[in-house]
Formats: structure tokens, sequence, C-alpha cells
């Protein structure tokens, strides 16, 4: 190896286990690891999707899952909870109801092509009955839910301190 020296170079012997340790280490960094869940989904292509009428959402009627296509992610209801997925094999994790969007909770009964066994005799052309599961909140719009959120916010006493009057000083 030649190094700089002012004007001139230098020859310095480099020990080859030097550069294999070097190499070693370099292919020895850990990869990001990614934590795949299986969900038991396994299609073996990208599911045929299909507009819900009325809404933002897809779904994909000949899947053996239910399986939907919101806001650029997949979303599938298995063994009663939620996953979502960039794409339609994956890799999947598991979400809490909150995470859910509104628009894919209010998809028609009639739109999951593999309900769970509970939901015989709801109402086809109805959303599942998430309030057990997700409380009310699930049927509010986002800025409906955001309002109700800044009142239950100020409800707590979180406003002591602040100015009064303007109507805030009601009790």
């Amino acid at each position: 190896m030649l190094v700089a020296h002012s004007n001139h170079l230098t020859e310095v012997p480099v020990n080859p286990l030097l550069i294999a340790a070097l190499l070693v280490l370099a292919l020895a960094v850990p990869a990001p690891a990614q934590v795949r869940v299986d969900i038991g989904i396994n299609l073996p292509g990208p599911p045929s999707l299909v507009v819900v009428p009325g809404t933002p959402v897809y779904y994909a009627p000949q899947a053996p899952a239910n399986v939907f296509l919101y806001g650029h992610q997949y979303w599938a209801f298995t063994n009663a909870g939620w996953h979502v997925g960039p794409n339609w094999n994956g890799p999947w994790a598991v979400v809490e109801p909150a995470v859910v969007p509104v628009p894919v909770l209010r998809v028609p009964v009639r739109y999951y092509p593999v309900p769970p066994g509970h939901w015989r005799g709801w109402a086809p052309a109805a959303p599942p009955r998430w309030d057990a599961h997700y409380g009310r909140g699930w049927r509010e719009s986002s800025s409906e839910r955001d309002w109700r959120e800044r009142e239950e916010h100020w409800d707590r006493g979180k406003h002591e301190g602040h100015a009064r009057g303007r109507g805030h000083d009601k009790k």
C-alpha cells in the first residue's frame, strides 16, 4: 500500500490477515430483521380486486380470506383480528383495532368472503357489529373523532391555567 508523506510516496506493508478480518467484519454486519407473521393467507398471486360500492375500499372476492385494499395497504381480517401489510403477500403485522381505518370497518358483511361463524344472521348490507370490540368510535369520521378527542382532552381539566373568557369559564 502507498502512503503519501509531504512530497513523496512511501510503501507500507499491509498484513493480509488484517484485510481478511476487515472483509469478514464487513460481510458479517447483520441485515435488518423482518418479522413475518403467518396469518394463514397463502395467495398464489395478486388477488383480483373489486371496489366495495360507495366506498374507497377494494376487496378480494375470490381470496380464501377477508382481504381488503385501502390507502395503498392491504388489510386482512382473520381469526377475529386485523392485520396490515404493504403487499398482497405481506409481510403482515398484527394491528390494534384503533389502527384499522374507518372505511375498512364500514365494509358490509357481504364483502367478507370468509365471515366468522358468529356473523351468521347478521344483515349482509350492514357493517359487522364492531361495537363490542371497538366501541362506537369506529363509526365516526376522522373530523368527528378529532373533535371528540379535543373535547375529551378539554373536559379532563387540561385547560386549567389557560385564560378564561370567550365561553371557557362555564362549568
